[in-house]
């Protein structure tokens, strides 16, 4: 596979563009033995798969779990996870089935997605073993739906439909909810941010109404990117689980390649220089990979980019043989699961060679055989990155990965640290059980499942009983001898979007017909749906002609105008208390709760191609409060004056510093960029002093400013050198320039903001 990145780097044309090449040594298999306990007809139907012994990880992690230990198995990806939790849950349903074939055990299987339960239902009923297997999920017909309630020994599901369905119904699934052996908590890692927050609570209550019903399941997680396993899974589920980590499936040599595509002769915003676009650059390589016979997945980004990169490939393929552009397809959310499964079988049987893919196949559905894994645009997270990379090579086959930079501060580092990719564990899942937004909807939403007792209190952790109080004082819950009890007339799991950062969702509504052409969510509705906003929904451009805040409703039309619109928006932002602080000489690091008000005031309105500003309209929005977790530095006057940073330049250094700051932390935390914000100012009222803040954009708080405050040199460090490495002389995409800017991105400091990080840090 390095011979192959050789041939790659060497077209003309592609010089010192390949950054980096790194090559991992194969890895043995160290198998076991069937345990003991194992059904025969189980073991016959794995071994009739071609399975004929488990790998020392799978049978230490099924011992654990029959034996009542909760577990989370953590190997890498194509290491064979689910035999480990497939053999015990198999096992026991089979042996605890009635004489009458009535139902004796139940397994409960949690996905991220509903296409990765389809994969692993597939999976099971490949086995050929009488096993009542089905999924629940939004697919599901309503048959579906009761025969899964009445009959299904294993039901595979996802925390959504636990949320909304089996548990506000429980009563109708208390037999299967009472059998309940094994819960299944497959991609783990998923669960971060606010939504790992939600699903924290959901499995709190699936615990406390099983054991209603007098079960306590065993849990088993299994995730290949998942650090600190041990806590992650315990602050999951709030019980004690055993690590497995030690991989026993074999691996082949695995080149790992750090690829940068040059700049372009086109200037961008502001004159910055702009590099060439991760996607061509994608294109260019799936057509080659793909002519050189390497079967191939590229991920890209958005669900539009996927189709690009597959059309732009097929095209230069078929500049070579007018046979290769039909054996490259995009695959992407939104096909119809038929479709999906079709060109999932066409690449496993290599009747396609490349397919240019959104993230839908990241998480664990089982297309082997690849060559080459190639990645337009780092996704986010090291646990992400190692997913997707992990498709090729399955087995003992050599693979090649491949990780195109986009025009941005974080890949614009890696690709020049390979050290910080590469030879990096994989970032801590990062969720805050505790934020009072989110416990409280699943307090209510419990205490409508049964009356909230004192001794469920503690399920939920040490600041439920204040929150409890905060929701009675509010009138949502009412105390009565038996415990607190819901007092409103809706479902509580209606009024919270597990998914969502909170809000009601704004629908757009095409102005002819009614029909709701889709969503948008209520934090970005200011500035993505406003009026003569320029919308695109699935390739398609939309105008918005009015947005009523009241109704949720943008009411829009078809249209193709000349250019693109951008928000402009204020952001004040103040401290409401300092949690924990650090000194660094004479600069003050701190974490704390922030009140943030954005104001959406204008739009740009954009040429396109070219960017070039066609005019401003203003626009009487009102504000938006959001009370938050931040983490800010601050430095005094004194210390900017004797580093020599003059008051005029203060502003644009400030901002350029808090622009790249966040597009590094999600190398530090598992976020992404439009997870957190920033603001800067060069003399705040709360400090006194230049102060930049980063904060969630969550109520509440979602654990990545902490993770911020804890990491901070590392991260500020690395916000420092992607500043002052870059090559351009006065900032751009791959440094400073945002694209979430509500300023234009105006003022900019590149220098300034390597004086001010240089300050900051020697205090420290």
């Amino acid at each position: 596979m390095a011979d192959l990145v050789d041939r790659l780097a060497s077209v003309p044309g592609r010089e010192d563009r390949l950054r980096h090449l790194e090559v991992l040594p194969p890895r043995p298999a160290v198998p076991a033995d069937w345990p003991e306990w194992a059904a025969p007809e189980v073991v016959a139907a794995f071994a009739a798969r071609g399975v004929a012994r488990p790998w020392r990880h799978q049978a230490v992690a099924a011992e654990a779990a029959w034996a009542g230990q909760h577990v989370v198995l953590a190997t890498g990806t194509a290491s064979g996870k689910s035999l480990a939790y497939q053999l015990p849950s198999l096992t026991t349903i089979r042996a605890a089935r009635g004489p009458r074939g009535q139902r004796g055990a139940g397994v409960l299987y949690l996905a991220p997605t509903k296409a990765l339960a389809q994969d692993q239902l597939a999976a099971v009923t490949a086995l050929g073993l009488d096993v009542r297997a089905t999924t629940h999920d939004g697919d599901s017909s309503r048959e579906q739906r009761d025969w899964a309630r009445d009959h299904g020994e294993y039901v595979l599901s996802n925390p959504d439909m636990l949320h909304r369905s089996l548990l506000p119904g429980h009563e109708r699934w208390s037999s299967f909810l009472g059998s309940l052996h094994y819960v299944v908590v497959d991609e783990c890692h998923h669960y971060r941010g606010v939504f790992g927050a939600h699903v924290a609570h959901v499995l709190r209550r699936l615990r406390r109404v099983c054991a209603a019903y007098g079960a306590s399941p065993t849990f088993v997680l299994a995730s290949a990117t998942v650090a600190e396993p041990e806590t992650a899974a315990a602050r999951l589920t709030g019980l004690d689980v055993l690590a497995v980590t030690g991989d026993g499936s074999p691996r082949g040599r695995v080149a790992l390649a750090l690829w940068e595509p040059p700049f372009t002769s086109h200037a961008g915003e502001n004159g910055a220089p702009v590099r060439r676009a991760a996607s061509s650059e994608t294109a260019d390589l799936l057509a080659d990979l793909v002519a050189s016979d390497a079967r191939t997945l590229a991920f890209v980004r958005s669900r539009r980019g996927a189709e690009q990169v597959a059309m732009t490939a097929a095209e230069l393929l078929a500049e070579v043989d007018p046979s290769l552009p039909g054996r490259v397809a995009a695959y992407r959310g939104g096909y119809l699961p038929e479709e999906r499964r079709a060109l999932e079988e066409s690449l496993r049987s290599g009747e396609l060679l490349g397919l240019a893919a959104t993230n839908a196949l990241e998480l664990g559905i089982d297309v082997s055989g690849l060559d080459a894994v190639l990645l337009a645009g780092f996704p986010g997270t090291r646990a992400a990155f190692w997913q997707q990379v992990g498709r090729a090579g399955r087995g003992a086959r050599d693979a090649l990965g491949l990780l195109v930079a986009r025009d941005d501060p974080l890949d614009t580092y890696l690709v020049t640290h390979p050290e910080a990719l590469l030879g990096a564990p994989v970032e801590a899942t990062v969720f805050d059980p505790a934020n009072p937004y989110v416990l409280g909807p699943h307090l209510c939403a419990a205490a409508q499942e049964r009356p909230l007792t004192e001794d469920d209190l503690p399920l939920f952790g040490p600041t439920a009983r204040e929150v409890v109080d905060a929701l009675t004082e509010g009138g949502l819950l009412r105390r009565r001898p038996r415990g607190w009890f819901w007092t409103d007339r809706r479902r509580a799991s209606d009024l919270t979007d597990i998914r969502s950062a909170g809000g009601t969702q704004v629908q757009l509504v095409e102005a002819d017909t009614g029909r709701v052409v889709g969503t948008v969510d209520a934090a970005s509705s200011h500035s993505t749906a406003h009026a003569g906003a320029v919308y695109v929904h699935r390739g398609e451009t939309w105008l918005v002609e009015s947005l009523d805040l009241e109704e949720h409703v943008a009411v829009i039309h078809r249209a193709d105008p000349a250019y693109s619109t951008t928000a402009r928006e204020t952001t004040d932002i103040a401290i409401v208390d300092e949690r924990e602080h650090a000194a660094w000489g004479d600069c003050r690091l701190s974490l704390g709760s922030v009140d943030v008000t954005h104001q959406v005031v204008a739009y740009l309105r954009r040429r396109q191609p070219g960017g070039e500003v066609l005019g401003e309209e203003p626009l009487d929005l009102p504000p938006r409060s959001l009370r938050t977790t931040a983490v800010w530095w601050s430095v005094p006057e004194a210390a900017l004056a004797e580093a020599g940073l003059a008051a005029a330049d203060l502003p644009g250094a400030a901002h350029a510093a808090e622009h790249c700051s966040i597009g590094l932390l999600p190398l530090f935390a598992t976020c992404d960029r439009w997870d957190i914000g920033g603001v800067s100012t060069a003399l705040h009222p709360d400090t006194g002093r230049l102060t930049v803040f980063v904060y969630d954009g969550h109520p509440g708080g979602a654990g990545f400013a902490e993770r911020g405050f804890r990491a901070a040199r590392s991260w500020l460090s690395a916000t420092r050198d992607t500043i002052r490495s870059c090559g351009c002389d006065d900032g751009c995409p791959s440094c400073i320039q945002s694209p979430k800017c509500g300023n234009g991105n105006n003022p900019l400091d590149k220098v300034g903001a390597v004086t001010l990080l240089d300050l900051l840090l020697g205090g420290g």
